[in-house]
């Protein structure tokens, strides 16, 4: 008698709902993480240390341009195959599933194109517009590197008397 109310017991506590997850601030983060963590770069002379964090514009070690901290966050990276950019951003409601907590779009089609179509979905998102002018410099900065320079040109060969 006494399994039987134990289990009924038992039972009853799967159709209450889950827990809640308490998320922290982005400032009380940014305090636990400045000084140490695994994608800071430092070195001697140099005030402010670099970072290899996914999704910081950038790479400044910083409470604005961190990737870890903050809910919604954007990085661009250059393609794989060297032609056009990635843009990835965070995902807030899925901050708890990291697997799906980052999105991701391939743009291919030009720098200017591009940059018309990066402003619009930071726009169109609602993402951190503070984080606008980087994007673009990075966008700008990554077609710059992918442009093919032309070879240099030999001077007519000097005609020896």
């Amino acid at each position: 008698m006494l399994n039987t109310r134990a289990c009924h017991f038992l039972r009853s506590f799967r159709f209450l709902p889950p827990k809640e997850k308490m998320a922290t601030s982005s400032h009380l983060n940014w305090l636990i993480v400045r000084d140490h963590n695994a994608f800071m770069l430092k070195q001697r002379n140099i005030p402010k240390p670099f970072s290899k964090e996914q999704n910081n514009l950038m790479n400044v070690s910083t409470f604005r341009y961190s990737g870890i901290v903050h809910p919604h966050t954007i990085g661009i990276t250059p393609s794989v195959d060297k032609k056009g950019v990635i843009f990835a951003y965070k995902k807030a409601k899925k901050m708890y599933k990291p697997a799906e907590s980052t999105g991701r779009i391939t743009f291919k089609s030009g720098q200017k194109r591009t940059l018309k179509k990066v402003k619009n979905v930071i726009q169109s998102k609602k993402y951190r517009r503070d984080l606008q002018q980087a994007a673009l410099k990075r966008v700008s900065a990554i077609y710059r590197s992918q442009k093919t320079k032309p070879a240099k040109k030999k001077g007519a060969a000097k005609k020896t008397e």
